[in-house]
This record gives structure tokens, sequence and C-alpha cells, in this order.
């Protein structure tokens, strides 16, 4: 009997052996494409689980396995997981959840204003934590937070401040004046579905910035200053308006001339 026969069964499922003769068939076979690599932190789904553990789908010919013994909870068909892709001892893809082996809480390699892929993980009282560049862990504190995050979700963030114990505070705008550019454009955006006038002022309460715009005070301020400076608004005791030239632009736009 081989060692895989011993263990029950190969770590991974071919998908293409459950499709009909006929669907085989067919015309050209479509080739998967990779959803992840080994090495990467993903949010895969479950397509079957077995006495051996789940499979799950990340885009290649064979679906992944998850071993029961790598396993925080029992998965069910359907749901998705935050998985390491990582190997076994003969070199073949598997996945864990156990993401505390693989990713540290600090970080050696990164300083703040890098720009780092995020893959987004559970929500704590501080913020929501999320893998940086497949290595470590940081956190993207509730007020940096201008929209709702899922767990699994991939995006491009930054580092904020890299902590004395080596932690890291994330961000999902850039620093320094490439942020002041985001929330401007952001700004606008909203000024012009606004009809071109917003009651938000420099004198507006945080609460009320952070709830229309999702940024700070702060970086609202800067904001405006610069799109004043740049005669793209007019700022009122009380808002905000789009300059008569910004609006005329985007008056001509709407209408194609």
């Amino acid at each position: 009997m081989s060692d895989s026969s011993r263990r029950g069964a190969p770590p991974s499922r071919d998908r293409r052996s459950s499709r009909p003769a006929a669907s085989r068939q067919s015309g050209p076979r479509r080739q998967p494409v990779p959803k992840a690599n080994v090495g990467d932190v993903a949010d895969l789904s479950v397509v079957q689980v077995t006495e051996i553990g789940a499979f799950l789908d990340w885009g290649h010919p064979r679906d992944l396995l998850l071993p029961l013994n790598e396993q925080r909870f029992k998965p069910a068909v359907g749901r998705r997981v935050l998985v390491m892709i990582t190997t076994d001892r003969e070199g073949r893809p598997v996945a864990t959840q156990r993401l505390e082996r693989f990713l540290a809480d600090t970080s050696d390699d990164h300083r703040a204003g890098d720009e780092v892929v995020l893959m987004i993980g559970e929500t704590t009282d501080l913020g929501v934590k999320a893998v940086v560049d497949n290595q470590c862990w940081g956190l993207l504190y509730h007020d940096d937070l201008s929209r709702p995050l899922r767990r699994g979700q991939r995006l491009t963030g930054y580092v904020k401040r890299l902590r004395e114990d080596g932690r890291l505070d994330l961000s999902l705008l850039p620093p320094g004046a490439a942020k002041i550019d985001v929330v401007g454009d952001q700004v606008m955006k909203v000024l012009r579905e606004a009809g071109g006038y917003l009651a938000l002022s420099d004198k507006s309460p945080a609460p009320e910035i952070k709830a229309r715009l999702g940024v700070s005070k702060n970086a609202f301020k800067q904001a405006i200053g610069r799109l004043y400076k740049r005669r793209m608004i007019v700022i009122e005791d009380v808002g905000i308006r789009l300059a008569p030239s910004t609006e005329a632009s985007t008056e001509a736009g709407a209408d194609g001339t």
C-alpha cells in the first residue's frame, strides 16, 4: 500500500474528473485562473467537505486541501475561509487556518509611508486587523476608516506608523500630499453629486465631516484649502460650493460639449 493510500486520500481533488464526459468533449477547455498561490493569505470558497478535510477553490486545476488538523472550525460548502497556503512535508500545496504560525505581529521590513497589499482579517475593539504583504499583521483603526471592510477583501494600503514595539498602524490613504489629493477628489465627487453645494465647512463638527465624507476634520480642512487655492471651490461660512468655472466645466462635460 502506498503512502498516499495509508493517509486515506491525496491532498487535492481534480474537479475535471467529476465533470460529465459530454461536457469534457464539448469544445476547448477553459484554463482556470489562479486566485492565489503558495505563500499567499487568501479568502477561498469551500467546494467539498470530506473525512480528511475541506477542499477549497483556489483557481487551479486541483482544489486545495484544508486538512482537519489545520482547521479552526468545521467549514461548510459554499462558505469562505481565510487561510495561508503553504506546503506539506512532501511539498504539496495545502491550506491552514492557523495563521499565527506564519504571520508575525511585528515587522522589521516596513517603514512609515510604505505602500502595502492588505488582506482584511477580523474586527477588534480598536479597529480591523489586516495581513500586510502576506508577512505580518497590522491594524486599521476604526476612526481612520471611511467605508466598511469585508473579511478576505484584498486592497492597497499604507503603513501609517511603525510603533516602538514593531507593530504596524495602517491607513487606506497615502501619506502626505497624496493623501490630500485623494481626499480632495472625494470632496469634489460628493460636491458634484450634491448639485454643487455641500453644507460642510472648516467650522463643521468633526463627527459631521466624518459621517458625510468618512475623513478626519484635519484632512478635510487641508483638502478644501488646496481646492480653494486651485480655484476649484468657493469656501463660505457654513459650506463649500463649486467655483463657477469648475461648475461650468462639469455641466459642459455632462452635456457632451
